[in-house]
């Protein structure tokens, strides 16, 4: 009998922490891929014992996130993979990605400023579990938008992970890409991710922040489509540096090229988005400083940095948007 997905919270939170314990040791690489693997094969990538992996993938077996393949002692992942990923995902961003919120409640409620110098999120935890909700909730509205474009040089910022980038170079092999994100851990998983799935010459990572751009537009200059998930929203929070970050992408880009952000407005009001809007909402002003905007002040914002028609495509993330706006 086929397995149904999600058949409880108990499945959801289940695979959530065995999927974070793989990805605290690499394991995800693998996984992620979706290509038959043994014990040994995942050893050798993460490193660890292959004993240890023995029984971490006897978990994943029992549990029915793998499966055994046709070769002897190989596995490949099971045909709902990606689905119970993409659950798992929001899970591991709300309590892992956003744990030194959560831990430290009472020190951000107390002293915001002083404990967000103490206590600062894992941009890995971040990158990995916002790639597994984003590879199904807007990555394909955005590899839609850049096929349909036929875009050959994109850049993506705060790539984390890079499995955007990676997924749009193995559709076309005469694509090129520069991933651009102020985290060294992000940045590292990238250009293991970008390895394993055989882009990486063809895939850039730059350490920035997106705001450096301003003075060097360099790594996005020529750009055919320059991509944002989920990161805009700090720099719009401030209309001074919105302004000069987006104008510097407007000129940097190629003639006819496109900038597409994936983000989220504040507290999306529709039934099916509101719960997690409101999470997102209230993290994101409480924990980290930033106000998000309003549908309207997004699209307000693009239009005074000089772009001249922005379009709104919905997506799948609850209280998100695409913004797709053009020079």
């Amino acid at each position: 009998m086929e397995r149904r997905v999600s058949e409880s919270v108990a499945d959801v939170a289940a695979v959530a922490a065995l999927l974070q314990i793989g990805a605290e040791i690499g394991v995800d690489q693998v996984l992620d891929a979706e290509e038959p693997f043994s014990a040994a094969d995942v050893a050798k990538v993460v490193d660890v014992p292959v004993a240890g992996i023995d029984g971490y993938l006897g978990a994943l077996l029992a549990a029915g996130l793998i499966v055994q393949a046709e070769v002897p002692g190989t596995f490949q992942v099971a045909a709902d993979y990606p689905e119970l990923r993409y659950q798992a995902g929001y899970v591991s961003w709300a309590m892992n990605a956003n744990g030194p919120f959560i831990d430290n409640a009472r020190a951000f409620l107390t002293d915001p400023a002083g404990a967000a110098e103490v206590h600062r999120r894992n941009g890995r935890r971040v990158a990995v579990s916002s790639r597994w909700i984003g590879a199904r909730a807007f990555y394909p509205q955005l590899i839609e938008q850049v096929a349909a474009s036929g875009a050959l040089r994109v850049a993506d910022l705060g790539a984390g992970a890079g499995g955007l980038l990676i997924r749009l170079l193995q559709e076309d092999p005469a694509r090129t890409g520069t991933a651009v994100d102020s985290s060294g851990a992000a940045c590292a998983a990238a250009r293991q991710a970008a390895l394993a799935g055989g882009v990486h010459d063809r895939l850039t990572v730059v350490e920035r922040q997106i705001e450096s751009l301003v003075d060097d537009p360099g790594p996005v200059a020529g750009a055919e489509a320059i991509l944002a998930c989920y990161v805009m929203h700090d720099i719009v929070a401030d209309r001074r540096i919105a302004l000069g970050v987006l104008g510097a992408l407007r000129d940097a880009l190629a003639p006819g090229g496109f900038l597409a952000v994936a983000d989220a407005v504040a507290y999306a009001r529709q039934p099916e988005e509101r719960t997690f809007s409101a999470l997102f909402t209230y993290l994101h002003a409480t924990f980290m400083s930033v106000v998000l905007p309003t549908e309207q002040e997004w699209l307000d914002t693009f239009e005074a940095a000089g772009f001249s028609t922005t379009r709104m495509v919905p997506i799948g993330l609850p209280g998100g948007r695409l913004f797709v706006a053009t020079r």
